[in-house]
């Protein structure tokens, strides 16, 4: 008897305080796009965060610690690909995305009579065998206006009115730069371009974050690359911008190869989208997280490989020439090595490579497989052709043998000192 009343007492006893604790509490978000909030939680003592979810309703999540979501309301789970949570020392940052479909699922309950609210609610684990702990924010239904935390819900970026690679020559610029920015809420966004030469080691998805998804702690240790221009704009409420690129007379073209332009996102001032992490137990001061975004910004890239090679949407179908240049002597021994990209839409069923001296006369011709894109010539070419100069081109051809593709000639450079060679032996195709 004794036992039923101790345990009576225990169930009706109010839910234990949370150890746990969030900052914001409560936050305004779109209710017809995706919103993305920075959230920081203190207070953790031998907790591990575990999984998130969207509801309509809660309920006492006894024995453990604080409220659940009613499983009747549930909206959805923070996608995996969405977690940009990050768990320090007495300290859990998360990066809560709601998706477009949660934001309309508690939409159309409100529609139907229920509050303008959902919450989101974490469960963090207790490593030490005590209870687990619910921690809940709420969320607030709103236009996705000025009330609503400074958040990037998309981001692509492009060269002009054109997605497709550009292919530049030596020495000239690419076509202008730009990105399309859908937006939360309002504020200034500051930030700079960046460029990632030929040869060095690319961003990781980390350095490709802003850097209000980022702890606080980890801010400023992403690796940068050659600035080429800083950008303060105002956003306002309205969701959408177009925002130009760096100045094109300052993206390098000297060398060869794919350089790869950075979009970087500085957090900014934005008080809707601040945490305070004195109220969360997580430490001292306030978090600026204007700028926030729950994905890695995308990279745009373009091709430095020769004069002429400039790619446009109606040109995908064409072969590219990819190298040797006229820009890059060859040496005495005579090896030429030929590149090329193949168009999008190919239906060639072999390739021809052709060499001829720069005034026409014949030099050598290669059939190779579908498959191939680059080929080594014959060592006798370039000495046969001697001061003439050397020029080559690609051919594609179907089955039925028709043409269906051909790119330019392109001339390469020679080092004068090649000694011309008496006679060519036979010809023959060396396909790699």
């Amino acid at each position: 008897m004794r036992r039923v009343i101790v345990l009576a007492l225990w169930l009706l006893a109010p839910p234990m305080a949370a150890q746990v604790r969030v900052n914001p509490t409560g936050v305004s978000v779109s209710s017809m796009s995706a919103t993305t909030v920075f959230l920081a939680y203190g207070g953790l003592r031998n907790q591990r965060p575990a999984e998130a979810f969207w509801c309509g309703e809660l309920l006492p999540a006894t024995p453990a610690v604080g409220t659940k979501c009613d499983p009747r309301t549930l909206y959805g789970r923070l996608p995996m690909r969405y977690d940009l949570s990050a768990l320090g020392t007495g300290m859990f940052t998360d990066i809560m995305s709601v998706p477009a479909s949660v934001a309309r699922a508690a939409y159309q309950a409100a529609v139907r009579g229920a509050t303008s609210t959902f919450f989101y609610v974490r469960r963090f684990e207790n490593l030490s065998g005590g209870p687990d702990e619910y921690v809940t924010v709420t969320c607030r239904l709103t236009g996705g206006g000025a009330r609503v935390p400074l958040s990037l819900t998309d981001v692509h970026m492009q060269f002009g009115d054109d997605d497709a690679l550009p292919f530049v020559a030596p020495g000239e610029s690419p076509p202008p730069v730009s990105a399309r920015i859908t937006y939360t809420g309002t504020g200034r966004l500051v930030g700079r371009w960046e460029v990632v030469l030929p040869g060095e080691e690319p961003p990781s998805a980390r350095d490709l974050l802003t850097e209000a998804s980022l702890p606080p702690d980890e801010r400023g240790s992403q690796r940068t690359f050659t600035e080429l221009e800083r950008f303060n704009v105002f956003l306002s409420p309205d969701g959408r911008i177009v925002l130009r690129g760096p100045d094109a007379r300052r993206l390098p073209t000297i060398a060869e190869g794919t350089y790869q332009i950075l979009l970087r996102v500085e957090a900014s001032d934005d008080r809707e989208a601040d945490s305070d992490l004195g109220a969360a137990g997580a430490g001292v001061g306030v978090v600026h997280n204007g700028g926030v975004a729950g994905f890695a910004l995308p990279v745009l890239r373009y091709v430095v490989a020769g004069p002429g090679a400039r790619t446009s949407r109606d040109s995908l179908g064409e072969l590219r020439l990819v190298g040797p240049t006229d820009a890059k002597p060859f040496g005495a021994d005579g090896n030429l090595t030929v590149s090329w990209i193949p168009g999008v839409a190919s239906a060639a069923a072999f390739y021809r490579v052709d060499f001829e001296t720069r005034d026409g006369a014949s030099l050598s011709s290669a059939l190779l497989p579908k498959t191939a894109r680059r080929y080594d010539a014959p060592p006798w070419v370039i000495p046969r052709a001697g001061a003439r100069g050397v020029r080559w081109r690609v051919i594609g051809i179907g089955a039925d043998g028709s043409q269906t593709a051909a790119s330019g000639w392109r001339t390469v450079k020679l080092d004068t000192t090649v000694s011309p060679a008496a006679s060519p032996p036979a010809q023959g195709a060396r396909p790699r």
